[in-house]
């Protein structure tokens, strides 16, 4: 059984002035994010800032969200590491809390081989018992996680059942449909691509378009699941701008600038991540005007 069908919003980490976590106004989005329409959580991917966590914070923050959704939707906790140890520690911690399931992004700066990949992953499905999502994203990670390598894992492990494509290779992602079948359940990793995927036997997308437009985000998948193609196409061309200036500067730093301008107030961002160049700004003030945000 998939984990979640639909759009799952990667959520962001809402900070206080002095940078520290705000549960408050997290426990605020995710009321919002169900109310929205949202089919499931993404906590402390790379939307939520993961990288610039404490390894406390991080499982403060998972434990926070699971508390707060209370199995209404479900909640996969961002566990990757580029240390296979720290990945399966924190898998094991999200696990005892009840996470739906895991996301693991490919181990970035270590540049694995596909041997590697497979090692690594193996010995985190061999760890626990929730389901894994493998997050495919080279231009982060500096490391592309092969159509072949993931069809492996995804009939030698026990609990491999997902991929978060975000490659932007279609005819990549065509291929680990092609060569995993129904054994691995995909998820577009890009806003962008929702329609396309779906396309090929995807289910849904991790989404950072979702953090301002749950709604919208949500009726693309679902008017595809319902046999409307034309208007999940006609969505997801009509998301389009929105979604370029979200990412007109390194994700999360658009779509966090974006949420304050909203009136959110998720905070500030972690260094060295930063404000936004005032042209940047201006091309996101105008998107959210045009798609009816602001």
């Amino acid at each position: 059984m998939a984990i979640f069908k639909g759009a799952g919003v990667a959520i962001v980490t809402p900070m206080n002035a002095d940078e520290s976590v705000n549960y408050e106004k997290l426990q605020q989005l995710l009321e919002e994010q169900i109310a929205g329409g949202t089919d499931a959580v993404i906590i402390c991917g790379t939307t939520g800032e993961s990288s610039c966590l404490t390894v406390e914070e991080h499982l403060d923050v998972i434990k926070a969200c699971i508390e707060y959704v209370d199995h209404r939707i479900p909640v996969i906790a961002g566990t990757g590491s580029n240390c296979t140890r720290d990945a399966i520690h924190m898998s094991k911690e999200a696990e005892q809390m009840g996470a739906d399931g895991l996301l693991c992004v490919t181990p970035y700066y270590n540049k694995a081989t596909q041997k590697g990949l497979i090692e690594h992953y193996t010995k985190i499905s061999d760890a626990v018992h929730t389901p894994i999502i493998l997050y495919n994203v080279p231009s982060r990670t500096g490391c592309n996680l092969q159509p072949e390598t993931i069809a492996y894992l995804a009939k030698n492990t026990e609990n491999v059942r997902a991929v978060k494509a975000a490659s932007g290779n279609i005819s990549q992602i065509a291929k680990v449909k092609a060569l995993a079948g129904d054994k691995i359940d995909l998820y577009s990793g890009n806003d962008d691509q929702i329609v396309p995927i779906l396309s090929l036997g995807g289910i849904g997308v991790i989404s950072v378009l979702s953090n301002v437009a749950p709604r919208q985000t949500h009726e693309i998948c679902q008017a595809w699941f319902d046999g409307e193609v034309e208007k999940s196409a006609r969505l997801q061309l009509e998301a389009l701008d929105m979604i370029e200036a979200l990412f007109c500067e390194v994700n999360p730093i658009p779509v966090k600038t974006a949420m304050n301008l909203m009136g959110k107030e998720v905070g500030p961002l972690r260094a060295p991540l930063c404000e936004m160049e005032p042209k940047n700004l201006e091309r996101l003030k105008k998107s959210l005007q045009g798609y009816g945000l602001l």
